[in-house]
């Protein structure tokens, strides 16, 4: 007979949700700024802005396809 042990997961779990609360944070702040044109004024809108802009698209990108298992993380 074999017996298990219980795991107590209590701390992975506490960092788990510390973790998430600190993404929900963090995606509140991007919608914050999206929703304000992160920022810029039309009439101010450079290349500069649209480099910014595809650098964090491009991260967010590697981010959500992580996530999502999809694209060079697909299965």
């Amino acid at each position: 007979m074999t017996t298990r042990r219980t795991t107590d997961n209590t701390k992975a779990l506490d960092a788990v949700i510390t973790t998430k609360f600190q993404i929900d944070a963090m995606l509140d702040r991007l919608k914050a700024l999206s929703d304000d044109h992160f920022e810029t004024h039309p009439d101010e809108i450079n290349w500069g802005d649209v480099g910014t802009l595809n650098h964090y698209a491009s991260l967010l990108r590697q981010i959500t396809d992580s996530a999502s298992k999809e694209g060079e993380h697909a299965a």
